[in-house]
């Protein structure tokens, strides 16, 4: 039996293979960007997220802006990623905190990037490991998700998710450990009705409940999975 290591080592390379051009979901050109898009995607979609920010940084082009900006013009401008009014109470009071004490840069370390209003160990650690490329593990919905079905974890609360797989990932591939459990946790491995069937990984998932593969009735022959008709070279 492999231990969790050897598992998460088997479940890299199987990803990697799997989603060879996986990135981070959300839009953006520097870290002042993604830092924005990160806040903003708080219950939202990444896809909305982009569509909202293609707009937005034509706009506001740097924490200056967005900390002068009227609130109720901020409001209007991200009305479409919902929770509006505290997303753009957050953007303004962060961007004032950039200005006032990082000299309007986004900082590239865990603690200073922590004191920032509208920054938890998840957005931080995202920021460190795809705008700064300090490895790090971001626990957002999907990482959470499969790290908890496939068995890396049985926490819930996602800082101690991030302890437990620190003592399982390898440093330097922390950041894409997570990317590619992204990918496969939109892909595959959904929160409703899991694609257990598909899964690349599945045999080395220990998830009690895995999704059976579904049947396709074939004319009079007895009911067929999937699986099986491809197996078989189709429907014949």
């Amino acid at each position: 039996m492999r231990s969790d290591k050897e598992r998460v080592a088997e479940i890299l390379r199987r990803l990697e293979r799997a989603y060879p051009d996986a990135k981070l979901a959300l839009a953006y050109r520097n870290p002042f960007e993604l830092l924005v898009a990160l806040i903003l995607a708080a219950q939202c979609t990444d896809e909305k997220v982009n569509q909202v920010t293609k707009e937005l940084f034509r706009k506001y082009k740097g924490p200056e802006d967005f900390a002068r900006a009227p609130q109720d013009e901020l409001e209007r401008d991200i009305y479409a990623t919902g929770f509006y009014r505290q997303k753009a109470k957050t953007l303004r009071a962060c961007c004032a905190a950039l200005i006032e004490r990082f000299g309007g840069q986004v900082p590239d370390n865990l603690d200073d990037l922590l004191t920032l209003p509208g920054v938890g160990r998840k957005t931080a650690n995202i920021l460190l490991g795809n705008a700064f490329g300090k490895p790090a593990i971001g626990v957002d919905t999907h990482v959470l998700r499969l790290a908890q079905r496939i068995g890396l974890t049985t926490q819930t609360n996602p800082d101690k998710v991030e302890a437990d797989l620190n003592a399982l990932v390898p440093v330097p591939q922390r950041t894409r450990f997570c990317i590619l459990l992204q990918a496969h946790g939109r892909q595959v491995c959904t929160a409703r009705k899991p694609k257990c069937y598909e899964c690349v990984i599945a045999d080395l998932c220990r998830y009690p409940e895995k999704t059976p593969a579904p049947t396709i009735r074939t004319g009079r022959q007895k009911p067929r999975t999937a699986r099986q008709i491809i197996a078989k070279g189709g429907n014949r």
